[in-house]
């Protein structure tokens, strides 16, 4: 596909599993990969709100590296294993995009990829491409 930019951030999964972390098309639509609160392969903080801060942040490095940040993004996707946590990844949420405000959904999962991971999310983001 010409004019793809795909973004890979060097975690071993990306090369292991065959996937980027984000993927800019041409119409400048950005898709960043399910980002969780893996930092040096350990889990960053131990709560739902902090594991959905720093998986948020993991999001934006990658959108960082297109040129995009969080005012960009349009859709977001919450993965969480208990229900339990819904309040704290919200308010998370409202902190990070309170004044954005993207499409969002918050989904209860049975599992992560690591047993103490709580939250995933996936953003998208778009800019329109300018003349060239």
């Amino acid at each position: 596909m010409t004019g793809v930019r795909r973004v890979s951030t060097g975690a071993p999964w990306e090369d292991a599993f065959g996937y980027s972390r984000a993927v800019q098309l041409p119409n400048g639509l950005v898709l960043v990969s399910g980002c969780t609160s893996i930092v040096d392969g350990q889990i960053a903080g131990g709560g739902p709100y902090d594991q959905a801060i720093n998986a948020f942040n993991v999001a934006f490095g990658a959108l960082d590296r297109l040129g995009l940040g969080r005012d960009d993004v349009v859709r977001t996707r919450m993965y969480l294993t208990h229900a339990r946590d819904v309040d704290e990844v919200g308010r998370a949420h409202k902190e990070l995009f309170d004044a954005v405000r993207p499409a969002a959904s918050m989904i209860i999962v049975s599992g992560l990829v690591d047993p103490g991971l709580v939250v995933e999310v996936e953003v998208e983001a778009y800019r329109e491409e300018g003349p060239a």
